[in-house]
């Protein structure tokens, strides 16, 4: 084959999406050690393996029917309707990468905002109820809003809403729908008093949880530069510092802000400041400032510190804190594209137009998300019923669930370790 500066190009922009698929893949790994560090240990495994199921049926839902309505041709505005089992047409899409690599890129984005509310639900939640709501995530309920925003044909985006990586369609889809799976859900066993006074449930291994952290901060370079689907986009070095800028600034004000609130700086507040940077800045970091981008995230980290106690007053107990960081910071990162855009933006002379579309769209999202969780986990409560027992709660969901434990270790005893390596000798000379 003849090497052309047009072949050139097409293969450098599909080895950078297929790079950055691979990016926001491992993201998954991010969120299950961020999610197994804030929950019980007794509960770790359950997590992982919702975490785990995200990636095996969403992703096969989301190759079966979930790509094609949300990319498929249209002509209403509101679903595709071609494209199933990823055959057939998709010229449509003026794309100038191979089909393939752009689904896979974008089948990392359908799993990422199931994800979202595995965390939220945690330490309470039946499994397999939950596999339902993983199926039908990929399948429906995030397709169609990625059709409304992310396609030519869709009525948000004819409209003009920014939402280059995602704040809206991922995050504040998926935030919103973790608030209402845990309103259907209730509260972990223990959380709230009586007297409506709470107790704090603290996770098992924040150092894990800080780990999963950074690996979703990594991912993030796959997240936001990926969305230009071309490694050749000089805009893609732009993108990645107000990505990095907005997590830092996050991270930085939501620890100070705790410090000087509560005379302590709050790991898990720094944690999660840090991720709602980066959710916050998914929407405009292909179209504002780094100095912007610092704001955005300054903004975020302490919202951040503000709405996990909110929440919690409201009874909505989230476990991992993703209703505030991807449900609040994802809906204000949305909003502050109208602010902060160069081009359209309140801030650059743009007037109030880009704000509303933007405030109309994330509204629009949210309210999807949260009206068709809210009526799915409705719908298994009253048939096969979403929670365990409080007995199996409080024996812990990995042995309730899956019939074994995350740790199995037993205190160091050097006489008993040396009786069980002999056993275990012992044993082995009876199998010869």
């Amino acid at each position: 084959m003849e090497i052309t500066t047009n072949s050139l190009a097409i293969g450098l922009d599909t080895v950078w999406v297929l790079l950055c698929a691979a990016l926001v893949f491992f993201m998954e790994a991010g969120f299950a050690a961020l999610e197994a560090g804030f929950v019980h240990s007794r509960n770790s495994l359950n997590i992982i393996m919702k975490v785990l199921m995200d990636c095996t049926i969403g992703m096969i839902g989301y190759f079966l029917c979930g790509f094609a309505l949300m990319y498929g041709a249209d002509k209403i505005g509101l679903f595709g309707s071609s494209g199933f089992f990823l055959e057939g047409d998709f010229t449509h899409l003026g794309l100038k990468i191979p089909i393939y690599a752009f689904w896979l890129f974008q089948a990392a984005f359908a799993i990422a905002m199931a994800t979202i509310v595995s965390g939220a639900v945690a330490e309470r939640m039946k499994f397999s109820p939950y596999l339902v709501f993983s199926l039908l995530a990929t399948v429906v309920i995030y397709p169609l809003a990625g059709h409304w925003v992310w396609t030519t044909d869709g009525w948000l985006n004819k409209m003009g809403m920014l939402d280059f990586a995602g704040s809206a369609v991922v995050h504040s889809l998926g935030g919103w729908a973790a608030l209402a799976a845990v309103i259907v859900l209730g509260p972990r066993a223990g959380k709230f008093n009586k007297n409506g006074s709470m107790n704090v449930l603290p996770g098992h291994n924040l150092p894990l949880a800080a780990l999963g952290a950074f690996i979703l901060w990594f991912g993030w370079f796959g997240f936001n530069p990926g969305s230009t689907l071309s490694g050749i986009d000089l805009n893609i070095a732009r993108i990645a510092i107000n990505t990095n800028l907005a997590a830092a600034a996050g991270g930085t004000a939501a620890t100070l802000f705790t410090l000087f609130r509560y005379g302590k700086a709050d790991p898990s507040m720094g944690i999660n400041g840090t991720l709602g940077g980066l959710v916050a800045i998914t929407a405009g970091c292909a179209y504002v400032t780094p100095i912007s981008s610092l704001l955005i995230g300054t903004i975020a980290g302490i919202l951040i510190v503000i709405a996990v106690p909110f929440f919690d007053m409201l009874k909505a107990d989230d476990p991992v804190g993703a209703i505030a960081v991807h449900g609040v910071c994802g809906s204000f990162g949305t909003i502050a594209v109208g602010i902060f855009a160069e081009k359209g933006g309140l801030l650059y002379g743009g007037g109030l137009d880009l704000l509303m579309i933007q405030t109309l769209g994330v509204l629009t999202i949210s309210l999807w998300g949260f009206s068709t969780t809210y009526a799915l986990f409705t719908l298994l409560k009253k048939t096969v019923g979403i929670r365990v027992t409080v007995d199996e709660e409080l024996e812990g969901l990995d042995l309730a669930e899956h019939g074994m434990a995350s740790y199995n270790e037993m205190e160091y005893n050097p006489f008993a370790t040396i009786q069980n390596l002999s056993t275990i000798k012992d044993s082995t000379m009876n199998l010869k």
